[in-house]
């Protein structure tokens, strides 16, 4: 049983959820404009440019994702936009529970590409114990490049006059960031990677499209 069907999520109520997110994103890309803050707008455009790109990729090579996994996509996302309205220093646990809804969707990619390489390549072969390593690994590594990215907007915030649509609190934050995108990960390593291998099957054609 799969956990949208544990909550009694037919495929018809996630698709509906997400375009209601998507809408809440819209939104926050509209209000930004209205009032002015480029912070708000910007982010609010770029999370809606990533909940569309299951349907690029829909279109453009006739594979469709899950409704769950973009529903979780779409989750993740919003989360963030929303966060920097002021949940992330309202509430102490929201930025953990949006570091380890992100990382989710961030293992499972990382495990869907990886493992889509694997069953293209006849030369590689990865021993199944050290796959749970390989998505924690993969998880840390992009929180490191995510910690940059927030230093960097809010640099470049201070430049431009405008609000930083990612921000960094502090040390204790970026610590507590690494901890719950850890989690994340040992969610995936530990029991969530097979909601991505239809996704590696897909990655496995893309390759030898590629190749051929």
């Amino acid at each position: 049983m799969t956990v949208s069907e544990a909550v009694g999520l037919s495929d018809r109520k996630q698709r509906l959820l997400t375009r209601l997110l998507q809408f809440v994103l819209v939104g926050l890309c509209l209000a930004g404009l209205v009032t002015l803050r480029l912070g708000m707008a910007v982010g609010g455009a770029f999370s809606l440019g990533i909940t569309l790109i299951p349907a690029a990729i829909r279109r453009e090579y006739e594979y469709t994702m899950s409704p769950a996994l973009v529903l979780w996509i779409t989750i993740a996302v919003c989360l963030h936009s929303v966060g920097s309205l002021g949940p992330y220093t309202w509430f102490s646990w929201f930025d953990s529970l949006t570091h380890t809804v992100s990382a989710i969707v961030v293992a499972g990619l990382g495990y869907a590409t990886f493992h889509g390489f694997e069953q293209h390549s006849e030369e590689l072969h990865v021993p199944a114990s050290f796959r749970p390593m390989f998505i924690v690994v993969f998880v840390l590594a992009v929180s490191v490049v995510w910690e940059l990215l927030e230093f960097a907007s809010g640099q470049a915030s201070q430049v431009l006059g405008i609000n930083a649509p990612l921000v960094v609190y502090g040390v204790d934050d970026i610590v507590t960031d690494m901890v719950f995108n850890t989690v994340g990960g040992l969610i995936v390593a530990v029991g969530g990677s097979g909601y991505f291998v239809p996704l590696s099957g897909f990655v496995r054609r893309r390759f030898g499209s590629r190749n051929s």
